[in-house]
């Protein structure tokens, strides 16, 4: 089985046709609006459920947006929407698994459309992969996380460096994970992540003191995400 590496700043316009022989298809979306790829995730979900393209996994990154998931109590703003507008932070309500959370540029995000009956994993260990995949990257980028039992990410002691917020329909994924490696980490202020009390977030850069090459990350990420997924 094989794998294709795209890379296209105008993940909107993508073309629907894939060729189905190849496995895995691996999309750099570059720094895209969330919204846009949100759209695309929900048109390529709908298509892996019929069976017109491969598995797929989009690795992105955001300008400065903070999401909402699908439970509310885990919802925790600390400051007003007119205020985040102010300051150019888009507020986005989705139906993804977990609480409130953060993207920003150097932040590291992957959206797998995968299908999960086909690959033959429950929804857990689904997670346990991803959880995996994450570990994996960051141990190469010199810090290494762990998991937190009944606490999706991965975690340096009591730090969160990557957020996970899944969604499973007909067998089929999207939304995913979000690894923080040279983003500007004052975005979390403006939430409680995940809707943890006293969680404080850090990065790759936090922890090792240097900047981290997201072109070298997401290359080390594409060749992961083919060990994990095809």
């Amino acid at each position: 089985m094989k794998s294709v590496a795209e890379k296209t700043q105008n993940p909107e316009l993508l073309s629907a046709q894939a060729d189905i022989a190849c496995y895995l298809r691996i999309i750099d979306c570059g720094l895209v609006d969330y919204r846009k790829v949100l759209k695309l995730q929900h048109q390529l979900q709908e298509k892996r459920r019929l069976g017109e393209i491969q598995n797929t996994v989009l690795i992105v990154e955001h300008p400065p947006v903070i999401t909402l998931g699908a439970r509310q109590s885990a919802n925790k703003l600390l400051a007003n929407r007119d205020d985040l507008a102010q300051k150019h932070i888009d507020i986005v309500d989705i139906r993804r698994g977990g609480g409130t959370t953060a993207h920003n540029p150097g932040q590291l995000i992957f959206y797998p459309i995968l299908n999960l009956q086909e690959l033959k994993l429950g929804i857990s260990e689904y997670i346990r992969k991803l959880e995996s995949t994450g570990a994996e990257l960051l141990e190469q980028s010199g810090v290494h996380a762990e998991r937190k039992k009944g606490f999706p990410g991965l975690w340096i002691a009591a730090k969160k460096i990557a957020s996970i917020g899944v969604r499973v329909s007909k067998f089929i994924t999207y939304h995913g994970m979000a690894i923080n490696i040279n983003n500007n980490l004052s975005i979390f202020d403006f939430l409680i992540p995940c809707g943890l009390d006293g969680v404080e977030m850090t990065s790759v850069l936090k922890q090792t003191g240097k900047q981290c090459s997201i072109r070298k990350a997401k290359e080390r990420l594409s060749q992961l995400l083919i060990q994990h997924f095809s």
